[in-house]
């Protein structure tokens, strides 16, 4: 487990908040996106990759909710106003760990599920992990009202064990192959994990012609809202 300030992101004045990751590149991926929608907070980066870890090799565990429901509880007696839990894998545990604070816990998917319903009735859901799979889609199911949606569901061969291996230009290809294959036939296509927002850069735009969702912008903007609204009380 890592802890780390935001760098050039925080301030001395404003709200402090945290994001917990459980994949150790993230923090940079998060940075840039709160230096430009959330210029007023202080935040700081909690990383366990072991989280994941656990999840992938064993699914939904009470004793991972147990170790999220500390971390959540340790960042609210340091003084955050606001936690952001950015694993997708572990967003069902974040849900169940909100009434043992007092302060807001975010999944960082909620946002980009609620977009998706709104967008088109035809979701298509890409992951890279079949942990993420399942409660992504749970996710965007409660997001509709029953029977107005159709979901597919996909995990993307071989794009977990690139990141794995360290091979990110893999990795991203393989995505964007994937997202490609399934804009032909939905009307939105939602990346299921944090980690897949790279491989947006991949997708050839004039071949896909559907939105294409990611967690990690309207999981910021969703910070962004509540601080704003906590600063101006």
């Amino acid at each position: 487990m890592t802890v780390a300030p935001a760098g050039t992101a925080a301030n001395s004045t404003g709200p402090r908040v945290c994001l917990l990751h459980t994949v150790a590149a993230l923090p940079a991926v998060f940075d840039p996106l709160l230096r430009e929608l959330a210029p007023g907070v202080r935040p700081y980066h909690v990383v366990d990759e072991s989280l994941l870890a656990d999840t992938v090799a064993h699914g939904p565990l009470p004793r991972t909710t147990a170790r999220l429901a500390a971390y959540i509880t340790q960042a609210a007696a340091a003084g955050a106003e606001a936690v952001l839990v950015t694993c997708s894998s572990i967003g069902a545990a974040a849900e169940q760990v909100r009434p043992l604070v007092d302060v807001p816990v975010l999944r960082v998917d909620e946002p980009m599920a609620a977009a998706a319903v709104r967008t088109g009735s035809r979701i298509a859901v890409l992951a890279t992990l079949e942990s993420t799979l399942a409660p992504t889609a749970d996710l965007v199911r409660r997001q509709a009202a029953p029977g107005a949606i159709s979901l597919t569901t996909s995990v993307c061969p071989g794009s977990y064990a690139a990141r794995a291996a360290g091979d990110l230009s893999r990795h991203d290809a393989l995505i964007a192959d994937e997202a490609h294959r399934l804009a032909a036939d939905h009307d939105v296509l939602v990346l299921a994990q944090a980690s897949m927002a790279t491989a947006l850069g991949r997708l050839p735009q004039e071949a896909i012609t559907v939105p294409v969702l990611t967690s990690t912008r309207s999981g910021v903007a969703q910070l962004a809202g509540l601080t704003r609204r906590e600063l101006s009380t």
